[in-house]
């Protein structure tokens, strides 16, 4: 009679699928941190000299450590030195004025951008209640209503600007406002 290894009892149910991904019975390799008497796991990559492929592998302690002793401009000369912060200012300025910036201006979130705009255009804080948008809307128009200034075509076209405005905050204030029953 042969001995046969007896199969052991896992807690999936005879569902390999609800192990999570990557999960096997084998051992995993851990490689340990590069720091010389560290047994910890070695999961923070780290570059060994300035734009170099080669890492060391460190744990999360070792690795700020290393990072706090980081020369960025190791082995440069004071003229490469200045280029390359000069470089590194650029991207950061073009960086700031990206794109996806412009929505993370004042206001809550509750607002759009074209109510934003409207409540810009009027000089009105994003959080002004409904109250003030009119009463900034009847002194925008005072000021620049066709019929105050007939004849000035700018002033038309900030009439018009406004009237679209004031518009898309009335609209917002009736959407805010109704309710369905």
């Amino acid at each position: 009679m042969g001995t046969m290894s007896r199969a052991k009892r896992s807690d999936d149910w005879g569902f390999p699928r609800w192990r999570p991904y990557g999960s096997s019975r084998e051992t995993q390799k851990v490689r340990l941190c590069d720091r010389h008497g560290c047994s910890e796991p070695g999961n923070c990559p780290a570059p060994k000299s300035p734009n170099s492929p080669e890492r060391w592998y460190f744990c999360e302690t070792h690795a700020a450590e290393y990072n706090r002793g980081w020369d960025y401009f190791a082995g440069l000369s004071a003229e490469d030195a200045a280029a390359r912060a000069a470089e590194e200012a650029q991207g950061a300025r073009s960086y700031a004025r990206a794109q996806h910036y412009a929505w993370g201006g004042s206001g809550d979130g509750s607002r759009s951008a074209d109510e934003m705009r409207a409540l810009e255009l009027l000089g009105l804080d994003p959080d002004a209640d409904f109250d003030a948008t009119k009463k900034a809307w009847r002194a925008y128009a005072k000021e620049c209503h066709p019929d105050v200034r007939p004849g000035d075509a700018e002033a038309a076209k900030r009439f018009a600007a406004g009237q679209a405005a004031f518009e898309i905050l009335k609209q917002a204030e009736e959407r805010k406002s109704w309710k369905p029953a």
